[in-house]
């Protein structure tokens, strides 16, 4: 669509909607104008009663406008440059016709219908080139000055001002057409200019999204590599001086056992990167948010014994949220074990639930301690980035990809002093209970 826009050089409309817009306005025009000029010959007797033949010459004109605002607006393809281009002369020609016949119906020396020739002119100045423009705008001219002389022709003697009222008409046509001309060229330098920029950040972006993405995959591979490489290599170690040792020695279970746990280790990891790289869909269904909370919280109890942490769980029983029970608790698991682990002895880890608005379900975790480092803050859910010993670095960016597939996202909501928090945001299930009081575990 930006190349088209673009690369479309004429000054006619660029697409579609354009046209039938602009076609529809320029409709309206023709018919509001007919439409007053007709009410103020019947209101003022200026000019006389409408006549016959005038009436069926305006009822004509509307009938054919009608037909043609219909069609308009019933177009859902968009019509070649050819049907564009003689629909718009044939437009044309209709109120340059209109505006001569009129005129001479009226029979009158100062006939107001001259004025709808500015219909044709508006339209060649916003779809046509200068020369085309100039036609129009000598045709309407011819129409002035020949309606000025066929009423002269039947009404002696002549009276030289009323060609000086045509001409002015005429200059009046050409002002404003060219003043239309030029503001439309320039709204279409600006409008090709725009889409070029458009077209250019597009690109850009595209390429800057490739370059982001190869960059990505080299420095997933390059900590994938890493991350293997040293359970592999204490694997072979141990391997190779449990096989220089005698079988049953303490040097020979010992070697066997850091090779079992290394094994155990890299499985974990593959296990987790498999979680990150291929997440299963959420098969997501109302559900609790309080249930949710309450097993992760008697899950993580024993850790959080283990460290002298208490949990807590601050939620309404009646909260539901779409989600998937067990994608849900593992991405839980991962925030409650590290908010034990960073919380100080006799610490508080504090599983709250609430909603924000009507439409989305947040889900916080929050410990007390130190603030997380703002070095460590930037790049906290990338890819195989951890602080701890032992650790692969995928719980959180796993419990931040769950977080997306089910709709929602997961961010640090609080890094101050004693108030880390975890914020875990999920859609809604629209329920209208009311809040429970909260419960404590």
């Amino acid at each position: 669509m930006l190349e088209k826009l673009y690369k479309r050089s004429s000054f006619t409309a660029s697409d579609l909607p354009s046209f039938r817009r602009q076609e529809t306005v320029f409709i309206l025009l023709s018919v509001g104008l007919l439409a007053i000029l007709l009410l103020a010959q019947s209101t003022f007797s200026y000019w006389g009663r409408p006549s016959r033949g005038l009436l069926l010459m305006l009822s004509a004109v509307f009938a054919i406008d009608v037909i043609e605002l219909v069609w308009v607006q019933g177009l859902k393809t968009e019509l070649s440059p050819r049907t564009l281009t003689l629909l718009t002369w044939g437009s044309i020609a209709l109120n340059l016709a209109a505006a001569g016949f009129l005129t001479v119906l009226v029979d009158h020396e100062d006939s107001p219908y001259y004025i709808v020739a500015v219909v044709p002119v508006l339209v060649a100045a916003f779809r046509f080139s200068l020369p085309a423009l100039a036609g129009v705008i000598g045709v309407a001219t011819f129409v002035n000055f020949a309606t000025t002389k066929f009423y002269f022709s039947h009404h002696p003697p002549v009276d030289v001002g009323e060609y000086f009222e045509a001409g002015i008409a005429s200059l009046t046509f050409a002002i404003v057409g060219l003043l239309v001309w030029l503001l439309v060229r320039q709204l279409r330098a600006n409008e090709n200019n725009l889409a070029r920029n458009l077209l250019e950040l597009k690109q850009a972006r595209a390429k800057l999204l490739e370059e982001e993405t190869l960059a990505a995959v080299g420095r997933l591979s390059s900590a994938i590599a890493h991350e293997i490489r040293n359970p592999v290599a204490m694997i072979s170690s141990s391997l190779a001086m449990a096989k220089r040792s005698h079988p049953g020695s303490e040097q020979h279970d010992e070697m066997c056992d850091i090779a079992a746990r290394e094994a155990t280790r890299l499985e974990k990891l593959t296990t987790d990167f498999l979680s990150y790289a291929r997440p299963r869909k959420p098969e997501s269904t109302p559900h609790r948010v309080h249930d949710t909370l309450a097993y992760v919280a008697s899950v993580c109890r024993a850790h959080a014994g283990e460290k002298e942490v208490k949990i807590e769980v601050e939620a309404s029983g009646s909260l539901e949220a779409d989600l998937d029970p067990a994608q849900i608790q593992q991405a839980l698991l991962n925030l409650v074990m590290n908010a034990i682990d960073a919380s100080p002895k006799e610490g508080t880890v504090k599983l709250q639930s609430g909603r924000n608005g009507f439409s989305v379900v947040s889900i916080s975790v929050t410990n007390a301690g130190s603030p997380i480092p703002a070095p460590v803050l930037s790049r906290i859910f990338e890819p195989f980035f951890t602080t701890k010993a032992g650790g692969t670095g995928l719980g959180l960016a796993i419990a931040r990809n769950i977080a997306r597939a089910h709709g929602g996202d997961l961010s640090v909501a609080s890094n101050q002093q004693d108030n880390i928090c975890f914020c875990l945001r999920l859609p809604s299930a629209h329920v209208s209970a009311a809040p429970a009081l909260a419960a404590k575990d």
